[in-house]
């Protein structure tokens, strides 16, 4: 017996010994790097250690953390066992109260309501009660002037009273339902926001003895990023191109951000790391190849900005949702009532449009308007595991002048230009692979998707001014900043604010992508440079000449400069290229104009006084076969 009880107290110790005593680990968001698309979350916090195996829980995370991210760093005289990562449904059942408050609240609205339109009705027969009686009874007898007086005054106090009662009541009625309306957008705006369950991060730890530890953890999460934006500002050619280096940034993770310290990184997680390989490239003949006709261009034609509306299932709008052009760092954020507008780059073909809780959807571009429908994602959403420890860490290199705070760069886009006294310092970080903007003041972002800009850096660059137009394209010149080494600047593509003269003239492209030495920035049209370009008739002929037709033409390019000051522009136009031996295409006139054997075409650079005007021919021949037909302008 004394055996037994022996093994039953070293069996009871073994089972007390394996469990986990479970405790909170309180932690708060201090540093968020916001990549392209995601954002490490870095958080810390304190705790007291006891000794044994214990649990430490984080609970209401973000539900968008990847698992497979989270590492943890701890310090102190204990072992870190473990870390854990799950979803937490108990959320659902928080919303479930909330909504059940709200409803109640609701229906105690509603019977104040029908009180006061009870009122009202009272008020009506009250009112048809005395307009009935206006008779003064004895009409036969004659009444006295003083019962008169005392009528009028009857009626006037009564209908007086109650036309105030009524105004004040139907004002109580407005205000009530109003406040109805409120809380029913607010019951909408709960099961739309709460519908997701809550992150939770267990982090198991052994120790031999009570101490203290600090935890530092950190972790990928989904549904945040920024998109690089510019406003540009030419206040006359003669003077610098300002550039205004900006981020529209966008968070949905489900946890606010409160006093963080905001890096944001040109880096994109997301994308794999693996390096591409070629692969053997056979040749076949054609009859036995097969084109994926996928790979080519759907467009039929250029298409400058696409705009549209984002919305649910159930036809309302979805304001924060991600609208983003493939292939490219240019997208946008959609507004409370889900419209989004959106600047193309060249070559774009597709739209990814997403929102948290939605399908993604992947649209071609082959309008200005696109408008879709994002529907639920049902998926269910498992348990994980992970287990991970360490730490990242960077190498500065340069610092760079800072920009101004986020509220005045979002006024900062409608308004001209003035000098402002409150900077926010902004550090750039050249790490091995990426550029990172670190903001030195910490700022609030609260999870709704709605867009903030944050001004990065600002730029005065000496730029080179000239016009470029293509006639037969469009009869407009374009006024093009040309900026020498532009790749100090770390910047990246995407849409940019054209202001020219302290005017908004429309938005345009900053191609960053490109490899040329020269960054060229369209800043809009100039309506004071006329262009024109007619077919000449005369020049516009055809012939036979033994086995070949010979067709010519020709063309008159007008160009007249209205502006006060000189300018330097470059004109474009082409003449066809033969894709056969048996087609010859000669040109005839080009007024001095260069040529390009290869590919056709023609270029004149002019320098135009004030109010002067040239003028400029074009005309070639073609000569092909008699017997077959060639397609000329």
């Amino acid at each position: 017996m004394k055996y037994l009880t022996l093994f039953a107290l070293l069996f009871a110790q073994q089972v007390f010994s394996q469990t986990f005593t479970e405790r909170d680990l309180n932690t708060s968001i201090k540093e968020v790097t916001v990549y392209l698309q995601g954002g490490l979350v870095s958080r810390n916090g304190k705790a007291e250690i006891y000794p044994g195996k214990s649990t430490l829980k984080m609970s209401g995370l973000s539900p968008h953390i990847d698992e497979k991210s989270i590492q943890v760093k701890a310090n102190g005289n204990f072992t870190v066992l473990s870390v854990n990562h799950k979803l937490s449904y108990l959320n659902q059942l928080k919303m479930d109260e909330r909504i059940e408050k709200l409803n109640a609240t609701i229906e105690s609205i509603d019977y104040e309501i029908s009180n006061h339109n009870s009122r009202l009705e009272i008020l009506k027969e009250k009112q048809s009660l005395l307009n009935e009686n206006k008779k003064l009874s004895g009409e036969s007898s004659g009444v006295s002037v003083i019962q008169l007086k005392q009528a009028i005054d009857f009626y006037d106090r009564e209908l007086s009273a109650i036309k105030k009662e009524e105004i004040d009541t139907r004002i109580k009625i407005r205000e009530l339902q109003e406040g109805r309306t409120q809380i029913s957008q607010e019951i909408a705006d709960t099961r739309n926001k709460d519908h997701l369950p809550t992150g939770e991060i267990e982090i198991r730890i052994e120790s031999k003895q009570r101490t203290s530890g600090e935890f530092k953890i950190t972790y990928l999460v989904a549904n945040t990023g920024w998109y690089p934006k510019y406003d540009v500002r030419v206040v006359n050619v003669e003077k610098p191109l300002e550039l205004t280096y900006k981020a529209d940034v966008y968070q949905n993770t489900g946890v606010n951000w409160d006093n963080v310290k905001l890096k944001l990184s040109n880096g994109n997680p997301n994308q794999t790391g693996v390096a591409p390989q070629l692969r053997p490239w056979y040749l076949n003949y054609a009859r036995n190849a097969m084109i994926n006709r996928n790979t080519y261009g759907v467009m039929s034609g250029r298409v400058g900005t696409v705009y549209g509306r984002v919305t649910d299932e159930t036809g309302q709008p979805l304001p924060g949702a991600t609208v983003h052009v493939k292939g490219t760092t240019v997208g946008a954020v959609t507004d409370l009532n889900g419209n989004y507008s959106i600047t193309l780059p060249n070559n774009a073909s597709s739209l990814q449009i997403s929102f948290v809780g939605y399908l993604s959807q992947s649209l071609p571009i082959n309008s200005n308007n696109i408008s879709t429908t994002l529907h639920p994602d049902v998926q269910s959403l498992d348990e994980v595991v992970v287990v991970g420890y360490g730490e990242q860490s960077k190498t500065p290199s340069m610092r760079i002048r800072g920009a101004r705070s986020m509220a005045q760069a979002q006024e900062y886009e409608y308004e001209a230009y003035e000098p402002v006294a409150d900077m926010v310092a902004t550090t750039t970080i050249e790490n091995q692979t990426t550029v990172e903007f670190e903001v030195d003041e910490p700022y609030s972002i609260k999870s709704n998707g709605e867009k903030l800009t944050v001004d990065l850096n600002n730029y005065e660059i000496e730029t080179q001014y000239e016009y470029f137009a293509v006639p037969k394209l469009d009869k407009d010149a374009f006024l093009i900043a040309r900026i020498v080494n532009w790749n100090q600047y770390n910047l990246l593509e995407g849409e940019a604010n054209l202001y020219f003269e302290d005017t908004y003239v429309g938005r345009s492209i900053l191609d960053a992508r490109s490899l040329d030495d020269t960054l060229n920035i369209s800043l809009g049209r100039d309506k004071s440079i006329v262009i024109g370009r007619t077919k000449v008739d005369d020049f516009s002929k055809r012939r036979t000449i033994g086995s070949n037709k010979v067709e010519s033409r020709g063309f008159e390019i007008m160009v007249r400069n209205k502006k006060s000051q000189g300018i330097k522009l470059t004109l474009f136009d082409q003449i066809p290229i033969a894709a056969i031996s048996d087609i010859t295409v000669t040109p005839t006139e080009l007024s001095k104009g260069k040529i390009n054997d290869h590919n056709g075409e023609l270029t004149w650079e002019l320098e135009l006084k004030p109010q002067q005007q040239t003028k400029l021919n074009l005309s070639y021949e073609v000569k092909y076969p008699k017997y077959e037909k060639v397609v000329l302008e």
